[in-house]
């Protein structure tokens, strides 16, 4: 099973949603889990990882973990080339290095050059940023590339934060 979540924030409040799906190529077939938490605490520059993480676990919780093969996540696993930990390193290491995280970002973040792909789908001239742990770079990669949707974005994608927007 694969999993991708992503977190809307409005006023105090956190709505986590996760898709889950067994096939990378299709765009039709997947549950939807999904947690609004209030109390939310203002986001800290740098710090990201402290708003989003706690949202994440606790909706993970709602999940067996034992079927899962990979996780994905709207945003980074690193922050630089030394490896210095964003969302999806810390997803890692609260899982205890057991299932594998894609960070896939929109835009790109200065301090990272190497231990990132840069991944363009369809036509778009705007790609994508692919990061990871426990699982190849390149394959990581070549996944989200792989993915249903004949945009940037692939649909699965789409759909996560699509949802998380829904009232």
């Amino acid at each position: 099973m694969i999993l991708v979540f992503d977190t809307y924030y409005y006023n105090d409040n956190a709505k986590t949603i996760c898709l889950s799906f067994e096939d990378w190529n299709k765009e039709d077939c997947f549950n939807v889990y999904s947690e609004t938490i209030s109390g939310i605490e203002e986001y800290v520059s740098g710090e990201f990882y402290k708003r989003e993480l706690p949202c994440i676990l606790s909706l993970i919780s709602q999940i067996d973990l034992d079927k899962v093969h990979v996780i994905i996540i709207d945003g980074f696993v690193y922050l630089n080339d030394n490896n210095k930990y964003g969302l999806g390193a810390y997803l890692y290491d609260a899982l205890n290095k057991e299932i594998p995280v894609i960070g896939v970002a929109k835009r790109d973040f200065a301090s990272i050059n190497k231990n990132r792909e840069v991944v363009f789908r369809g036509i778009s001239q705007n790609p994508l940023f692919i990061t990871s742990v426990g699982i190849d770079l390149k394959t990581a990669s070549e996944r989200i590339k792989e993915m249903n949707g004949e945009f940037r974005i692939p649909t699965l994608l789409k759909e996560v934060d699509r949802l998380t927007r829904e009232k």
